[in-house]
């Protein structure tokens, strides 16, 4: 299964427009000390955001398999872009009281989470730049 993101640069802005496979739209911006108008998250902002979302949608599926009532569920991720390796704190609060055994089985599936596991894996990049002929002058 493939997955595909587009972003188009606002002309003139930092600003992006995003479209995740023809179907969701985000935005995405700088702060403005960078030049953007801090107007949507900066792309990094993104991964943290989707490590939070998946953390916590991965824990509700999976307590939804178990017949577990986890009530809100809240993940934060407190991540350090300086840190070599790059490091992030996963935290995570439930709404319901639970068993030591129900947290310990849930902080194996919370480091299970697809997009963990992508980045844990790591990933393999390549770049294409298409460009119009640049015409010289005669």
């Amino acid at each position: 299964m493939s997955l595909t993101a587009t972003a188009r640069s606002l002309p003139g802005q930092l600003r992006n427009e995003i479209v995740i496979d023809g179907r969701f739209r985000i935005e995405t911006d700088e702060p403005v000390r960078l030049g953007g108008e801090d107007t949507a998250p900066a792309p990094h902002e993104l991964l943290v955001a989707a490590l939070a979302s998946c953390v916590s949608t991965t824990l509700v599926m999976y307590a939804r398999t178990k017949g577990w009532d986890l009530g809100e569920v809240v993940a934060t991720v407190d991540y350090d872009p300086s840190a070599t390796p790059r490091r992030c704190a996963i935290a995570v609060t439930t709404g319901r009281p639970l068993s030591e055994a129900q947290v310990a089985r849930l902080e194996k599936v919370a480091a299970s989470c697809p997009v963990r596991r992508s980045i844990e894996a790591g990933l393999a990049f390549s770049e294409r730049i298409d460009a119009p002929a640049a015409h010289e002058a005669a």
